[in-house]
């Protein structure tokens, strides 16, 4: 898997690339680490190149999320494919974590 993180503003953003499953967990899982580490962390994940993920990556991201709230701040979803979607209303995550159509979407619900 691929990861690319950056930030604009005050916003962190993480796209992946490829499988995100039990094997790619420990990068993702340190970014989480260091990005909630300050107080209203503002996260936002890109999925637009991840085609498959098994439910270690689910759970990372929930507690991706949980932590981001626990300080304030939140975490937003951001161009799933269809594969990843289906997934994620099968196990009603989409009720708990905010999934937008696009990066850009997701950093300007932030603002609003």
């Amino acid at each position: 898997m691929e990861m690319v993180s950056r930030v604009s503003g005050n916003i962190s953003i993480l796209e992946l690339k490829g499988r995100f499953d039990a094997y790619e967990l420990k990068p993702v899982q340190e970014w989480f680490e260091n990005n909630t580490s300050v107080s209203n962390p503002k996260l936002v994940i890109n999925l637009a190149g991840v085609h498959f993920l098994d439910s270690s990556a689910l759970a990372s991201l929930v507690q991706g999320m949980k932590r981001s709230r626990d300080k304030n701040g939140d975490l937003h979803l951001c161009n799933l494919q269809q594969s990843v979607r289906i997934i994620f209303e099968l196990t009603k995550i989409n009720r708990a974590i905010d999934i937008f159509p696009s990066e850009l979407e997701a950093v300007k619900a932030f603002n609003e």
